[in-house]
C-alpha cells in the first residue's frame, strides 16, 4: 500500500519549516502539546475558571427567572451590553429573603464555573441581594400594581370591624415589646381574651410563618380547644424597609386578603406603609393604635350605657306626665256622673208612678169585668157545653172499613202498574229466547241495514253476551209485519 510523501523542495528534501498539515496527523519530535480530548479540555477550563474566579459578587438586572422541579433557581444576568447565566441551588434560594422576578436589580454572590454541557459558563449563586433601596423600592411598586390590578386592595372588600370583640388573635413575635404594648393597651380599654401565635417578623422564613399564621387562625373551629379569634391583628414594630420586607412578600399579602376574619394591620410606625397594609381590613399606624381600635374603653362603654338608662328612666317618667296631664286634661271636660243620670232618674220616677196608678186601675176594672161574667160561670151551663163537645167529637171519629177499603183500591193499582213494568222491560224477553243487538258504543240496533253498517256487535243473551261480526252485506228485505202478542193487547187494555 503506497502513501504519498511528504511535501520537498526544489531539490526533494523534507522542508521543515512548512506550515502545510499533511493528510496524518503526526507527532513530531519534541512536542509537548499533545491533542487533548474535548472532556479534559473542558475540564481544564473549569478548573482555570473556578480558580480565578472562585469569589464574585455581580450586579445585574434578572432575566428569565425559573424555578425548576426540583427547586434549583435558573435565570440570567444582564446589563446593557451582555448576560450572564446563573444557577443558585434549592438550599440557596430557599434562604431568599425576596421572590425574584424579571426586572429586578440585583447583587449576586458565588463563583463562576463552567457547563461544558453547552460550552458556555455560568454564575453559582450562593447568595442573592436586591441592588439598593432603590431597586428594593421599584419590586415592591411592581408587586403592588399587580395585586392591585388582581382587585386584593379594593374597598369594596373591606370588611366592618367587631365592635366588641370576645376573642383576639395577635400574630407577632412574643419576645418583642409590640406584644406588651398591644397586651397593656388592651387591658387599660377593655379586657378581653387574647391568643398570641408567635412567629418571626424578620428574616429568613418570616413571611412563611406570618402567612401560615393567618390561616391558621381562620382554620380553627368555633368550638375548637382553641377558640377561633373574632379579629386578628398582624403586627410589629418600626424597621427599615429592609426590616419590614416581609410583610411586603405576596405570600403574606394572599393570607391576609383570603383571611375568613377581620385583619388589622399594624406594622411599623406611622410613616411605614406595607402591603399587608393595603390588604388587610383596616391599618394601624401603630400596634398601640390597633389595641384602640380593637375594643372600646370599658369606663366609656359603662357611661354611655349609664347615660342611655338616664335617658331612657327620664323620657318615660316624662312620657307619664305628659300622659297624665292629658288625662286630667280630658277628664275635666267630662260631665259629672249625676248630671248624666238626673234625667233617667227623674224619668224613672215619672214611669213608676204610672205603673203604679195603671196597676190600680187594671186591677180595678179587671174586678167590674170579673163580676159582670161571673153569673155565666155556673157548672150546670159548662157541663151542658161539655156534653155536646163530647158529642160533636165522637161524630167526627174516623171508621177503619173506609180506610181499609180505599188502602186495597191502590194496592189494586199498584199491582196492575207493576205488571206493566215487568212486561215493558226490554231484558224480561231474554228468557224466553230473544236477544239484545247493541253497537260497540252501546246503543241498540234495531234494523237489519243498521247491523250490515257496523264491523262488529254484541249479542246480550238472559246468561251473558257475544261478540260478532256481520257476514251478509246484502240489502235487508221488507220485514213481514207481525201481530203484537196476545200479551201485548191484554197489556194495553190494561193501561
Amino acid at each position: 500500500m503506497a502513501f504519498p510523501s511528504a511535501p520537498t523542495g526544489n531539490n526533494g528534501d523534507l522542508d521543515d519549516d512548512d506550515d502545510v498539515g499533511g493528510l496524518l496527523a503526526r507527532d513530531a519530535a519534541g512536542d509537548n502539546a499533545p491533542a487533548l480530548s474535548i472532556t479534559e479540555i473542558s475540564a481544564v477550563l473549569k478548573r482555570t475558571v473556578e480558580e480565578r474566579f472562585g469569589f464574585v459578587r455581580v450586579r445585574g438586572e434578572l432575566s428569565g427567572v425559573k424555578r425548576a422541579a426540583s427547586g434549583h433557581l435558573y435565570l440570567s444576568l444582564k446589563d446593557a451590553n451582555a448576560r450572564l447565566d446563573g444557577v443558585m441551588w434549592r438550599g440557596g434560594a430557599q434562604r431568599l429573603g425576596f421572590l425574584p422576578e424579571d426586572g429586578v436589580e440585583v447583587i449576586a454572590t458565588g463563583k463562576l464555573t463552567t457547563y461544558p454541557g453547552r460550552s458556555n459558563y455560568q454564575i453559582v449563586i450562593d447568595r442573592m441581594e436586591i441592588a439598593g433601596e432603590g431597586a428594593l423600592l421599584a419590586l415592591l411598586e411592581k408587586t403592588k400594581a399587580r395585586l392591585a390590578a388582581e382587585g386584593l386592595f379594593d374597598a369594596a372588600r373591606k370588611r366592618p370591624l367587631p365592635y366588641l370583640p370576645r376573642v383576639i388573635g395577635v400574630v407577632t413575635s412574643p419576645t418583642g415589646a409590640v406584644i406588651r404594648d398591644i397586651l397593656h393597651r388592651l387591658r387599660d380599654r377593655f379586657p378581653s381574651h387574647v391568643v398570641i401565635w408567635p412567629v418571626l417578623v424578620q428574616g429568613q422564613g418570616a413571611a412563611a410563618q406570618i402567612a401560615a399564621a393567618v390561616r391558621g387562625f381562620s382554620a380553627l373551629e368555633p368550638s375548637g380547644p382553641v377558640p377561633r379569634p373574632d379579629l386578628v391583628i398582624v403586627a410589629r414594630g418600626g424597621g427599615s424597609i429592609e426590616d419590614l420586607w416581609c410583610f411586603n412578600e405576596e405570600e403574606v399579602v394572599r393570607a391576609i386578603a383570603a383571611s375568613t376574619i377581620p385583619v388589622i394591620s399594624a406594622v411599623g410606625h406611622e410613616t411605614d406603609t406595607t402591603l399587608a397594609d393595603f390588604a388587610a381590613d383596616r391599618r394601624a399606624p401603630t400596634p398601640t393604635a390597633a389595641a384602640e381600635m380593637a375594643v372600646p374603653v370599658r369606663g366609656e362603654l359603662a357611661a354611655t350605657l349609664a347615660d342611655l338608662w338616664a335617658r331612657q328612666r327620664r323620657s318615660a317618667v316624662r312620657l307619664m306626665a305628659q300622659a297624665r296631664e292629658r288625662l286630667d286634661q280630658r277628664a275635666r271636660r267630662l260631665p259629672q256622673p249625676l248630671n248624666l243620670l238626673q234625667g233617667q232618674t227623674q224619668r224613672l220616677d215619672d214611669l213608676g208612678d204610672r205603673l203604679r196608678r195603671g196597676l190600680v186601675h187594671r186591677t180595678a176594672l179587671a174586678a167590674a169585668a170579673l163580676g159582670r161574667h161571673g153569673a155565666a160561670l155556673r157548672p150546670a151551663l159548662l157541663e151542658a157545653r161539655l156534653r155536646r163537645e163530647r158529642e160533636r167529637l165522637a161524630a167526627q171519629r174516623l171508621r177503619p172499613e173506609a180506610l181499609l177499603q180505599r188502602i186495597a183500591a191502590l194496592r189494586l193499582r199498584v199491582d196492575a202498574i207493576d205488571r206493566l213494568r215487568l212486561s215493558l222491560d226490554p231484558r224480561a224477553p231474554l228468557q224466553r229466547g230473544y236477544v239484545l243487538v247493541t253497537a260497540a258504543t252501546g246503543e241498540l240496533v234495531r234494523t237489519r241495514a243498521g247491523a250490515a253498517a257496523l264491523g262488529a256487535m254484541t249479542l246480550e243473551f238472559a246468561d251473558g253476551t257475544l261478540a260478532v261480526a256481520p257476514l251478509d252485506p246484502r240489502p235487508p228485505r221488507s220485514p213481514a209485519k207481525l201481530r203484537p202478542p196476545a200479551a201485548a193487547d191484554a197489556q194495553a187494555k190494561l193501561l
